[in-house]
């Protein structure tokens, strides 16, 4: 289709000069180690730098991804540069497992007020990144790390009682909640005590990029449960994911509470549609990854989940999706709260869209959405003068227009992700990409991803 080959080559632009090429290696610090956090709008290192668990994983996540798409040695090398850092400054040596933060030099950093506190969230990413380098360089020193990342967090943070994982953690790997006589006094303190779906759809993506590498029993256990626990017990019936729960796994809801202290929630109890279709994709991943062979159900519920977002996250007049809603008491209608939308769910949406419209090649309504979306995407969150995406849509959100391009949250793993399978999936043998045989594999890889879940989804 023309339509394919136009967006397929607006969308190499997009990635490797508009996006890679803005960041890399103005990200790299080559004085401290790892990557910069904090980028202006116009792409300058800004004077205040921390370093997150999350942002250097991802980091080393997207270059590992890059240097096998491109084929490039130069993204080999930025993508094994943030190794280091990461074992020698955010791995505890005393007590194990990842620290959430460090100052730009590795040290004790309070922003956010996390200190020398763990996250299996951080960890998690941890675990991410450190697979897709070991999958490039085929170091065992890498891989040794990541299993012992995964080693330490399922010794100190699984729930044997009743599955899962606990997110908070002191410095010496032992969970606390409300009651604990340990006391945070970090940004996310409203969350202490809840099991949570960000953490667990995050742990399954990083259990199948380790499981590509490591073939564990531990580890298939763990995310065959993770996978069964997101969608039989976090995905709700209607399609989206319940976001915090009880250690139990009783959900977190206030949809009968005065409407105050529902307000006052909702942090912990809403709609996250970006997250949903996220999950849709992560949960197909983690199936295929398993060799489960005919999972008729984890297709069925992946589809609802997007299904659910379209109905009811989809802005029907000017396009993309809105980040969240609620589900008010005595209601079967979804209402929106936050009619906001920010470029990681963007992302994401094009990635799903995409792909479902592979798998259900006769419904229509994918392919027709992600055209939307693209178009809404390029007019209202890619920065074509200096580069990368806005954190939220200027249709929406102007004032993002001079807002700083990279922190703690914002790098180039979302947008550079779903940049990278849309190119896969709509290039064709035609195109220059297929000179590199790293990208045929990658090609070919995806290909029978889209086909194992298309010829299951005849028996929907």
């Amino acid at each position: 289709m023309e339509n394919n080959l136009i967006i397929k080559n607006e969308m190499l632009e997009q990635l490797k000069n508009n996006l890679l090429e803005k960041w890399y290696p103005l990200a790299i610090d080559k004085e401290f180690g790892g990557y910069f956090t904090n980028i202006s709008y116009d792409f300058k290192i800004m004077p205040s730098q921390e370093k997150m668990i999350v942002t250097q994983a991802r980091h080393m996540w997207t270059t590992a991804k890059a240097a096998k798409f491109f084929d490039s040695n130069q993204y080999y090398d930025y993508s094994l540069h943030g190794f280091k850092f990461l074992i020698e400054k955010m791995w505890d040596d005393k007590y194990g497992g990842f620290y959430q933060i460090r100052s730009r030099e590795g040290n004790s950093c309070d922003v956010e007020g996390w200190f020398d506190e763990k996250r299996a969230y951080g960890n998690a990413f941890a675990i991410y990144g450190l697979a897709a380098l070991y999958n490039i360089t085929k170091d065992k020193v890498i891989l040794d790390a990541a299993i012992s990342a995964f080693e330490w967090l399922d010794q100190h943070a699984y729930d044997p009682e009743f599955k899962g994982y606990f997110q908070f953690l002191t410095r010496e790997g032992i969970p606390f909640d409300k009651n604990s006589s340990y006391k945070t006094k970090a940004t996310d303190a409203i969350e202490v005590g809840y099991k949570d779906q960000n953490s667990s759809i995050h742990l399954l993506e990083a259990f199948t990029e380790l499981y590509h590498v490591w073939k564990n029993e531990k580890l298939y256990n763990r995310l065959f449960e993770l996978l069964h626990l997101i969608r039989d017990v976090i995905t709700t019936p209607k399609g989206y994911l319940q976001l915090f729960f009880e250690r139990d796994w009783k959900p977190v809801s206030f949809r009968n509470a005065p409407e105050e202290i529902r307000k006052a929630n909702y942090r912990l109890d809403h709609v996250s549609f970006g997250h949903d279709y996220e999950t849709a994709y992560l949960m197909l991943e983690a199936s295929y990854a398993l060799g489960l062979e005919n999972d008729i159900e984890t297709l069925r519920v992946a589809k609802r989940m997007l299904d659910h977002a379209i109905e009811n996250g989809w802005d029907e007049k000017n396009g993309g999706f809105f980040d969240e809603g609620y589900y008010f008491s005595g209601d079967n209608k979804c209402k929106i709260i936050k009619d906001t939308k920010n470029w990681w769910a963007q992302a994401e949406a094009l990635n799903a869209l995409l792909l479902f419209s592979r798998i259900f090649p006769k419904e229509k309504k994918y392919y027709k959405l992600f055209l939307k979306e693209w178009e809404y995407v390029n007019k209202y969150l890619i920065d074509h003068t200096y580069g990368d995406w806005y954190w939220g849509s200027l249709e929406k959100e102007p004032h993002y227009r001079t807002e700083p391009k990279g922190n703690i949250w914002k790098a180039t793993y979302h947008n550079g992700r779903a940049l990278m399978n849309c190119i896969t999936i709509l290039s064709n043998d035609d195109c220059e990409l297929y000179k590199l045989n790293s990208f045929r594999k990658i090609k070919d890889e995806f290909e029978n991803f889209i086909d194992h879940w298309k010829n299951i989804a005849t028996n929907l």
